[in-house]
């Protein structure tokens, strides 16, 4: 049974894993490798997070077509916020300590940013407009000190 204490003992596990981890290309090669969505830990990941959305506790607030919510401020020096896009562009942001991001489609052949199903690590001081194409995905994001910055328009 899934529940939000669960989803946080599968976090709390998870980021400990990326303890003093430079966030940049080969960590998102790392966690691809690793944490593929064929293994137990992403399905797990999924599930979970499947499940919150299902039950209420995940994805709870909505603007402009997406479905959001940070679900933990601070685990392991991460924060962990889930939303559920389809075939939409978000608001720009930047990372000051970058993000890490999991992404499970859910329908269709969906896409983030141009990446399937797996892993995409941005760097300290990116910044991007989350765009999910082809379908509907689930996108699990990882902020160091749950650092964001979104643009004023």
């Amino acid at each position: 049974m899934q529940n939000k204490d669960n989803f946080t003992a599968l976090m709390e596990n998870f980021t400990l894993k990326l303890r003093d981890k430079k966030l940049d290309d080969s960590l998102t090669d790392e966690l691809n490798l690793n944490y593929s969505f064929e293994t137990e830990t992403f399905k797990n990941i999924q599930m979970s997070c499947e499940k919150g959305i299902e039950e209420g506790w995940l994805c709870q607030n909505e603007h402009g077509g997406i479905r959001y919510g940070r679900v933990i401020n601070d685990v392991n020096g991460y924060s962990v916020d889930v939303v559920v896009m389809t075939d939409i562009v978000g608001p720009h942001h930047a990372h000051p300590k970058g993000e890490i991001d999991l992404i499970m489609p859910i329908e269709g052949n969906a896409k983030f940013d141009k990446h399937a199903a797996g892993w995409v690590v941005y760097g300290p001081g990116s910044s991007h407009r989350p765009t999910v194409t082809d379908g509907t995905a689930i996108v699990l994001y990882l902020l160091p000190d749950g650092e964001i910055n979104f643009s004023r328009p």
